[in-house]
């Protein structure tokens, strides 16, 4: 069974003052539904990837929410894990398909951040991380900073090498109308930015951020109009793995377990390999975070990725292109959103709609969404 992208919708990210959490979910709901053609009768079903919103704005029912929006009496519900839940809600999505239960479904990735408290915000996503970890006062700038320091000791990745993918993801944003920072940085701004820890510097995470992406899925043989069936983006792999949730408890800090275990499923499911891939939107919540993904899924051995971003090949033009959407570190990471507007980025790079970040020719687009420090990693591979 195929399962095609039938439509596909993204609000702007960044701090969004005039919009609430329904807003932004009504937002990119409507554009992914005009986008396909549809109206919210013809859903069946509807997932919405979320973590924060019971946390910060007090509404946990939240996928009755969104199908009230939309105007939708199909069954719905909310995805929660970590920063995967966008990612967690595509592969519920798919596999709802998959399985014959449904015929066409919608997919919700929503967060609203920016309103609440910076304490708050931070004591809500530490909910991803382990007891002890909370305990200790690890948050997870420190937590990919101990992976980052490993990662350094073992196979000599400098900061330079981290610094060169924010400057790269920032440049990728500034082609961006919808990121959040699209402005290009040098890497001296990076490496002289204020220390928040060690070897991290402000410009080598992600921001809190509000926004909202959202994926119609349906069974290839319900697109009827055949000016749809032209966009024919397939979901060709939906895979997720789980490895321990504290870092104490891992074989090692210089690899997510999740993202290799993950990423071998869905290359076998999709029958390609990393060497067929296009372009890849990866889950950099922390620059090191696009380093260990880079090798983890095969597209470089161990200790090479560093050098490979900074001698351009992720970069638009180059072999690889990665995170043409500015990434979580310069698009902006609304967390609930981030897996799915990773779908969105790809569908529109293989459709030959990425305006002036595309990637010519891509055929074949890979996303990778992780959560907390890799205990949820989701990978979906997208064809043509």
């Amino acid at each position: 069974m195929n399962i095609q992208v039938a439509g596909v919708g993204l609000t702007k990210f960044g701090e969004l003052w005039d919009k609430n959490l329904f807003d932004l979910a009504l937002d990119a709901a409507s554009e992914a539904l005009q986008d396909a053609g549809l109206d919210g009768r013809a859903i069946d079903a509807i997932y919405v990837g979320n973590m924060l919103s019971g946390t910060l704005t007090g509404q946990e029912h939240i996928g009755a929410v969104v199908a009230s929006l939309i105007g939708s009496n199909a069954p719905a519900m909310k995805l929660e894990g970590a920063c995967a839940s966008g990612g967690l809600a595509m592969h519920a999505g798919v596999s709802s398909l998959l399985s014959g239960q449904y015929e066409t479904v919608l997919v919700v990735g929503v967060e609203k951040m920016t309103d609440a408290p910076p304490n708050k915000v931070m004591a809500g996503l530490m909910g991803a991380g382990a007891e002890e970890e909370r305990l200790a006062g690890l948050t997870f700038p420190g937590l990919y900073a101990l992976m980052a320091k490993a990662h350094m000791a073992k196979y000599g990745t400098t900061k330079e090498h981290m610094a060169h993918v924010a400057v790269k993801n920032h440049y990728h944003a500034s082609l961006n109308e919808k990121a959040q920072f699209p402005f290009e940085i040098s890497i001296e701004k990076v490496m002289k930015s204020s220390r928040i820890t060690d070897p991290f510097t402000l410009f080598d995470a992600s921001p809190i951020t509000d926004g909202a992406a959202a994926v119609i899925l349906t069974v290839e043989s319900r697109i009827k109009n055949q000016e749809l069936r032209k966009k024919n983006v397939f979901i060709s792999a939906s895979t997720v793995a789980t490895d321990t949730i504290s870092l104490s408890q891992r074989e090692s800090l210089t690899e997510l377990k999740g993202t290799k275990i993950a990423g071998e499923k869905a290359f076998a499911k999709a029958g390609v390999s990393p060497k067929d891939i296009d372009v890849v939107e990866v889950h950099d919540c922390f620059t090191i975070a696009e380093i260990l993904a880079m090798e983890d899924l095969g597209f470089c051995a161990k200790g090479e990725a560093g050098e490979m971003v900074k001698n351009g090949h992720t970069r638009l033009g180059g072999m690889l292109p990665m995170n043409t959407s500015g990434g979580l570190k310069a698009c902006g990471h609304p967390v609930g959103a981030t897996g799915v507007k990773q779908i969105v980025e790809i569908t529109q790079q293989l459709q030959g709609r990425g305006g002036r970040k595309q990637v010519e020719g891509a055929k074949v687009g890979l996303t990778q969404n992780v959560g907390g420090t890799g205990a949820t990693v989701v990978i979906h591979i997208l064809q043509i």
